[in-house]
């Protein structure tokens, strides 16, 4: 899946830099061409020399070295990048690219860059659980930027925790997992609703629900990430839409539905992750409803089962859907699939820490026809964005093989 792919490795001062020559060395097996950026401090842990002889290409250390060639050099390397990967990225690389600072010829390479960006932390477990460096990739991440681990182990300061690099085998298959999906769902139409969408009871007030629609946006941003053609059919949020996604917004469950029915047949993946109400009022207000010292009884009437009614409706489309159960989780998730006929279903303990609505992390498990199961551990809803992506591309193909 590298043949013939640029790709750019920034290496950045840290012990962890001796494993830049292995993951350098992988890529160069897989086929990749390969340019290095290093910051002087890298150079005082791994030699330019070293990585020019491993990676067969370039080396760059100096902002204001002779060019290679006849160009703007840090302009010319972020144009021909197919992919960046910065391995290992250090707390102050990190902090830097967070900020948008240019002060090496690393940081400005990563300023001018349009292609996808990966990056692998490393440093001592308690900078990497500093707040400062917590939010500054919580910020590369809402940007788009791809991270790799850390993992958790032995440390060169002599302790152990999270902020040891993730080996160079895994970082290399991470970016073979992109070009992979980026291939096989070129031309491919995602169809995906996220948020939780309002019953209006009257002009002012509504039924809805606690979603966030965090993990429908993430999932839209990172099948779109990987070649996608996406729709995104949403309910109210606070969030921005994802770049290069097309945005359809709704309000209530009969319009998600509407609009879902509407796009569905062009479809080939379809992810039901929005939380849509069960029951609407049975009479909508034309005024606000005031109070009158007495107690308040609504009539509720029955939405309609959007998930059903594509599981009933599908010929080619493979389709994913959510449920956030507060007990009884497995058996609910199993329930609910068999019942909407979907090809795959995400659940979640949205009563867990970490899990719940609005948080910026979940835990799922993954739930097959067959009886398979995946079990996901707390991530970023980015990150289990980008698994599902995998997965789902994984086990469509073995689906089309069998056909």
């Amino acid at each position: 899946m590298l043949d013939g792919k640029h790709i750019l490795l920034g290496i950045t001062g840290g012990i962890a830099a001796y494993k830049s020559a292995e993951i350098a060395s992988r890529l160069r097996k897989l086929g990749a061409q390969i340019s290095v950026v290093m910051t002087e401090s890298a150079t005082e842990f791994i030699t330019p020399l070293t990585m020019r002889s491993i990676s067969s290409g370039p080396v760059y250390t100096d902002m204001f070295d002779e060019p290679k060639r006849w160009n703007v050099e840090h302009i010319a390397l972020a144009e021909a990048a197919d992919l960046v990967l910065v391995a290992p990225a250090s707390a102050n690389t990190l902090a830097k690219m967070a900020l948008g600072l240019a002060d090496n010829f690393l940081t400005t390479v990563l300023l001018a860059v349009q292609a996808p960006i990966f990056v692998a932390p490393a440093m001592n477990n308690a900078m990497y659980h500093h707040p400062a460096t917590q939010e500054n990739l919580k910020i590369l991440r809402e940007r788009g930027i791809h991270i790799i681990g850390p993992d958790s182990g032995f440390q060169a300061c002599g302790t152990e925790g999270d902020g040891r690099m993730s080996e160079p085998y895994r970082i290399v298959e991470e970016i073979g997992n992109y070009f992979r999906s980026s291939v096989q769902l070129k031309g491919e139409k995602v169809l995906v609703t996220a948020g939780g969408t309002r019953e209006m009871l009257d002009p002012v007030r509504y039924l809805g629900n606690l979603s966030s629609g965090k993990m429908g946006y993430a999932i839209a941003q990172a099948f779109a990430e990987a070649g996608a053609e996406v729709t995104l059919v949403t309910a109210p949020t606070s969030l921005t839409p994802p770049s290069g996604v097309k945005t359809v917004p709704v309000v209530s469950a009969q319009e998600m539905q509407q609009e879902v029915l509407k796009l569905f047949d062009e479809q080939d993946i379809v992810i039901k992750a929005a939380a849509v109400a069960d029951y609407r009022p049975a009479v909508f207000q034309e005024q606000k409803i005031k109070k009158t010292g007495q107690g308040l009884i609504l009539e509720l009437v029955q939405n309609p089962d959007i998930l059903q009614s594509l599981g009933e409706k599908k010929n080619h489309q493979f389709i994913v859907g959510f449920a956030a159960e507060t007990q009884n989780i497995i058996e609910n998730g199993l329930a609910k699939m068999r019942k909407k006929k979907t090809d795959m279903l995400v659940v979640n303990d949205v009563t867990a820490e970490g899990a719940g609505f609005g948080s910026d992390t979940n835990i799922v498990s993954i739930l097959f026809p067959d009886g398979q199961r995946i079990d996901l551990p707390q991530m970023s809803k980015l990150e289990v964005a980008k698994r599902l992506v995998q997965i789902i591309t994984a086990t469509r193909k073995k689906q089309q093989d069998k056909e």
